[in-house]
């Protein structure tokens, strides 16, 4: 389970250095990719593998924006010995991430937001939102 708050910077070739633990636990080869809300998701190759088999099983007619959103911006990254990753101008540009950069847990993935962009949307969070959906899922 990806668990935890971090913030860093891009470097000016577009790296970030990514947290330790959430590296560890994504394997030594992970996915980045377009996540949904506006930010990116990063998954371990098991879970990108489980992913892709279940969207290429469905009708492509239903199926293919699907197909489009999630493996045409989607880039395999290794992290350097001092744990950066590079993250494409492409992904960047989608999140809307210029420099600082908040990666956070998410329970099955790990998702990185433009670090001003997440405190709003963060800050934004009502609790009384928050407690409906629970409420909706059962909690």
């Amino acid at each position: 389970m990806y668990i935890g708050e971090y913030y860093h910077s891009f470097d000016e070739k577009g790296r970030v250095n990514f947290p330790a633990k959430l590296r560890e636990e994504l394997g030594e080869q992970f996915v980045i990719t377009k996540g949904l809300d506006g930010c990116l998701s990063a998954y371990s190759m098991t879970e990108w593998e489980r992913m892709s088999a279940i969207v290429a099983g469905l009708p492509q007619a239903k199926a293919r924006d699907l197909k489009r959103f999630m493996f045409s911006a989607a880039t395999v990254v290794n992290p350097d010995k001092q744990g950066r990753v590079l993250v494409s101008p492409t992904l960047r540009a989608f999140a809307k991430i210029t420099k600082d950069i908040a990666v956070i847990g998410a329970s099955d993935h790990v998702e990185l937001w433009d670090k001003e962009i997440w405190i709003e949307r963060n800050a934004a969070m009502d609790s009384d939102d928050i407690a409906k959906a629970m409420d909706e899922l059962g909690f």
